[in-house]
């Protein structure tokens, strides 16, 4: 799996943690990683994948207060309560990458959520987290 694949992965299963109560997030995380590996065959999401992929989503949504209050303070007029979840969710895991993966440098993270957002938010997406993260680098 190619470092954005995981990326992406990560970005689906953070997505989908607020549709769930806490204690059914887990196996519908399962689900989905057991999808990953139906579609792609066992060769391609090692069981590696697996617990880092769930590592990494885990420490990222229990981040997410101290991330949304970092966001919040740069992002004038868009509180994290009135920001798309699409948008909202790619800054979560970019500021994560950026204050606390020392593997991903700042610039990686940042047009990596540019990407992720160009692919799966709106129109407006990628310049609004693209200023946005500068704003928390600055």
């Amino acid at each position: 799996m190619t470092r954005r694949e995981f990326r992406e992965h990560v970005f689906k299963m953070l997505f989908c943690i607020d549709f769930y109560e806490a204690d059914e997030w887990a196996g519908q995380a399962e689900r989905y990683l057991d999808s990953l590996e139906s579609e792609a065959g066992e060769a391609s999401l090692t069981k590696k994948d697996r617990e880092e992929l769930f590592q990494k989503v885990t420490a990222v949504s229990q981040k997410a207060g101290e991330l949304d209050a970092r966001i919040d303070s740069e992002a004038e007029g868009w509180k994290t309560k009135r920001m798309g979840r699409v948008d909202l969710t790619v800054l979560r895991l970019a500021l994560y990458e950026m204050d606390y993966d020392e593997e991903v440098p700042t610039r990686v993270a940042i047009n990596e959520a540019v990407e992720i957002a160009r692919k799966f938010g709106g129109d407006e997406s990628p310049g609004f987290v693209n200023g946005v993260l500068a704003r928390l680098v600055e």
